[in-house]
């Protein structure tokens, strides 16, 4: 009996061991790192495959401690007043501590003070109104009261894509969008306890806000293709298909020289708090950022254009930072003279084989010469052939012109981002600096067939103002989007599978066209076309999709509940079954790792426009 117990012991006492020895700690110390005090109540979220396994608040004194299975984790630090920190694949090993420590740093909210003025020949003013050149050693800057007494914000409509039979309309086209400038603009109605302008919501902008999960490119194509299917969360009859592309993520040491002109509005509308003083500190952001072989000149405009620094090299940046600093508003507003005179400088000092962009700031109340929508297009559209790309910031409210501001944007080459805080600013030019400054493919759109034997009908949720001809797309000569190094670009599709009873079409049946069905196990053809940005003729990519074959995953989970926001602030029609407190199950569930916290803050603004929209 005694050498029946002794050998249990034994037994016992070596499973413990073996139950140990597959888990370890993790422990460390939250401090502030301008401080280098403790932070109390700090959140640690354990991350494996992008779920969270494990999270645990720091003690009165900042220390954590977390016992996990044995294997590589990534570990975030975040609490309210801080910047999220990410530590990855850090190796648990049995029976021993690993240490891991953040010093967060505090987010550095801008204050703002209105700008003194002064008619001091030393400062480098903005001559208002003047019919001559202007000359910026000195000046008289007028005063000018920016308070607006009503909206004059202006967007263009969008009239929502409909369900198209596959019968009558088999092929879908469009132009790649990777503006994101709409979500941020929507942020900032919430943030002021308002609903959002229906037609400020373009929902592939929500959508492309965020990066997600496609692999990177093979066989020698500048970005890669990735397709996932599931069922429609807001109509569970209907199919929900995610087209996704990822370009190329480029070392820094490999990205060309820059050539960049700073293309700022100083007009008199620029004079509220959170117009020129925050586009100084947005501008300053990235002049941090820049390396020596970049260059950097500035153009500004109000009742006229001038030059008020050269081409100046990116190391020299306290002679940049000091001509953004003494920039100040006031005057009306010649963007038509500006733009010219930005180009012509940016032609000026055009660098081969380089990175060549103009970056316009402004609200776009262009009001002096060449103003109107259509001007400014057909402007822009003049220059985009010098091989000089375009970015568009779009600052303030109250009298912003989003719709001009993305209709330039669309038109030259470029992308268009709205900063309504510092930390917007941040991620433009810090976090996708080289995918707001890079090109790496234009004239990207995308064709898909679908096959009428799997499918009825199908309906492109966003993009209303980027839909081509079927015929665009073979033709080279149509513009088009263009992706950005590391961006990101994601299309959804809500399709009406080919067995259902639905009624789409009241189309009368077609009495001269012969209808043929293929037999094919393929639910649809996506073709993708896109040029080098130094070249002129496009390159194809086909991809044939499989019925059945495309599972999701959280990239699918957490577009499809933005588009879903996206359409219950919109007050779509085509909305179904939406609901806030759906939006909100699928985005907590598939946020994933969340490096910069862009989806924690997406879920704050959820839960913003649930309570607006009650």
């Amino acid at each position: 009996m005694k050498t029946l117990i002794s050998t249990i012991g034994v037994l016992l006492i070596s499973s413990l061991m073996t139950i140990s020895a597959q888990t370890g700690m993790i422990s460390g110390l939250i401090t502030d790192n301008s401080t280098s005090k403790t932070i109390a109540g700090a959140k640690i979220q354990v991350f494996q495959n992008g779920k969270v396994v494990a999270e645990k608040a720091t003690s009165a004194n900042g220390a954590y401690a977390l016992s996990i299975a044995v294997g590589k984790y990534d570990i975030k630090a975040l609490v309210s007043g801080y910047e999220v920190s990410v530590k990855k694949n850090i190796d648990v090993k049995a029976n021993s501590t690993t240490r891991v420590n953040f010093a967060l740093n505090p987010i550095q909210l801008v204050e703002i003070k209105e700008e003194e003025r002064s008619a001091k020949l030393s400062k480098m003013m903005v001559v208002a109104e003047c019919a001559a050149p202007v000359s910026f050693a000195g000046g008289v800057a007028y005063d000018y009261d920016a308070t607006e007494n009503f909206n004059t914000e202006s967007y263009d409509v969008i009239n929502e894509n409909i369900f198209k039979d596959v019968v009558n309309n088999p092929l879908s086209t469009f132009s790649v969008d990777v503006d994101r400038a709409s979500y941020s603009n929507v942020r900032r109605f919430l943030t002021q306890n308002q609903k959002p302008v229906k037609d400020a919501v373009r929902i592939e902008e929500l959508i492309n806000y965020f990066d997600y999960d496609y692999p990177q490119p093979k066989n020698g194509h500048p970005f890669s293709i990735t397709i996932e299917a599931d069922k429609c969360p807001w109509n569970t009859k209907h199919q929900l298909f995610l087209v996704g592309l990822k370009g190329e993520n480029i070392n820094e040491n490999e990205i060309p020289a820059n050539n960049l002109t700073f293309l700022i509005d100083v007009s008199g509308s620029m004079n509220s708090a959170n117009k020129l003083p925050l586009l100084k500190q947005a501008f300053k952001y990235l002049v941090e950022n820049l390396r020596s072989q970049d260059r950097v000149a500035i153009v500004v405009y109000a009742g006229a254009a001038g030059v008020v620094l050269e081409s100046t090299s990116g190391n020299q940046k306290e002679k940049i930072i000091a001509a953004l600093d003494m920039l100040q508003a006031g005057g009306s507003t010649a963007g038509g003279e500006g733009i010219n005179l930005a180009y012509k400088i940016a032609k000026q000092n055009f660098i081969k084989n380089g990175n060549n962009r103009v970056i316009l700031a402004s609200d776009g109340d262009f009001n002096v010469g060449a103003s109107s929508d259509a001007e400014m297009v057909r402007l822009i559209e003049e220059k985009r052939n010098d091989g000089i790309f375009l970015s568009i910031l779009g600052f303030g409210m109250g009298n912003y012109k989003d719709s001009k501001m993305e209709q330039i944007s669309n038109a030259g080459n470029g992308n268009y981002a709205y900063i309504d805080n510092i930390l917007e600013a941040k991620k433009v030019f810090g976090t996708e600096l080289w995918g707001t400054l890079y090109t790496i493919a234009k004239d990207v759109k995308i064709q898909i067939e679908f096959n009428p034997t799997k499918v009825k009908a199908y309906r492109l949720i966003g993009y209303e103002n980027r839909i081509l001809n079927k015929e665009d797309f073979n033709n080279d000569k149509k513009d088009a989007g263009d992706i950005g190094c590391g961006h990101t670009v994601t299309a959804l599709y809500e399709v009406i599978p080919a067995d259902s009873d639905e009624e789409v079409s009241n189309i009368d049946p077609l009495e001269y066209q012969q209808q043929t069905k293929v037999n094919s196990k393929n639910l649809m053809t996506v073709k993708v076309r896109y040029k080098k940005p130094n070249e002129d003729t496009s390159n194809l990519i086909v991809e044939k999709v499989e019925a059945g074959k495309n599972k999701s995953t959280n990239n699918l989970m957490f577009a499809s509940a933005v588009a879903e926001f996206g359409m219950l602030l919109r007050e779509s029609e085509f909305k179904g079954n939406a609901t806030f407190a759906d939006v909100l199950k699928r985005a907590k569930t598939s946020a994933g790792l969340d490096e910069y916290g862009y989806k924690a803050d997406f879920i704050k603004m959820v839960e913003m426009g649930e309570m607006l929209y009650k």
